[in-house]
């Protein structure tokens, strides 16, 4: 019996929470609050802060939201490497908290992470860097 050829298989985190309350415009403070495990929630926060040009803090809630993310992905199968699609919308909290890591670190200069999130970004797959603007 031969395994996948191509390698394996996307990894398809299940549907966030936190994704419907910051639908009905709950504030994402609140909702990170509400559910800390949520990499959407963090990524939301992130991003916000490096709007706003607060980019120390934009750092933090992107590196939580990464954190938050990986531990998803591994208790959904994802054994350090494969596809984690942009087109299955759970993915998307952690592939922008990979994101705003990466726009994050490249802001402060630590280029070793900001390319480190820059290849596990479109490793993951290219189609969430075009997505983020970061391609």
């Amino acid at each position: 019996m031969q395994g996948n050829l191509l390698g394996p298989e996307p990894t398809l985190l299940p549907v966030d929470p936190a994704a419907a309350d910051l639908d009905r415009g709950i504030a994402p403070p609140e909702v990170a609050a509400a559910h800390p495990q949520s990499s959407l929630a963090w990524a939301v926060l992130a991003e916000s802060a490096l709007r706003d040009g607060v980019t120390i803090t934009g750092y933090a809630y992107a590196r939580t939201g990464y954190h938050r993310g990986l531990d998803q992905l591994r208790r959904n199968g994802w054994k350090g490497f494969g596809p984690v699609p942009w087109s299955h919308e759970p993915n998307q909290g952690f592939l922008r908290s990979l994101g705003a890591l990466q726009k994050a670190a490249d802001a402060i200069g630590e280029t070793d992470e900001a390319e480190r999130c820059r290849v596990f970004l479109t490793e993951s797959d290219p189609a969430a860097a075009v997505a983020l603007g970061l391609a």
